[in-house]
C-alpha cells in the first residue's frame, strides 16, 4: 500500500460518514414528495406493498450510490490538489 492510500485512508472515511448522513436526509425528502411520509418503509414493514418497499429501496440504492461516488471523487481531487498525488 502506498503512501498516499495511506495517508487518505482517514480522509475517505471521514467523507463517507458525511455523504452517508447527507443521502439519509436527502432519501428521506424525496420519499416526503414520493410517498408523502416523514420517512421510507422497512423492507420488513408488513402494512406495505411490495411497491412501496422496492420503491423505496430503489430510490435509497441510487441516492446513496450517486452520493458516494460524488464524495469519493470530491475527495480524491481536493487530496490531489492538497498534496499532488492521486489517492488510488
Amino acid at each position: 500500500m502506498n503512501v498516499s492510500k495511506i495517508a487518505y485512508k482517514p480522509f475517505g472515511i471521514a467523507l463517507g460518514a458525511a455523504g452517508g448522513m447527507l443521502a439519509g436526509i436527502v432519501v428521506k425528502q424525496i420519499w416526503k414528495r414520493v410517498g408523502q411520509e416523514e420517512k421510507p418503509p422497512d423492507a420488513t414493514d408488513e402494512e406495505r406493498t411490495w411497491r412501496e418497499i422496492v420503491l423505496a429501496a430503489t430510490i435509497q440504492g441510487a441516492v446513496f450510490a450517486a452520493v458516494k461516488a460524488a464524495a469519493d471523487r470530491a475527495g480524491a481531487t481536493t487530496f490531489k490538489r492538497l498534496t499532488g498525488t492521486w489517492p488510488g
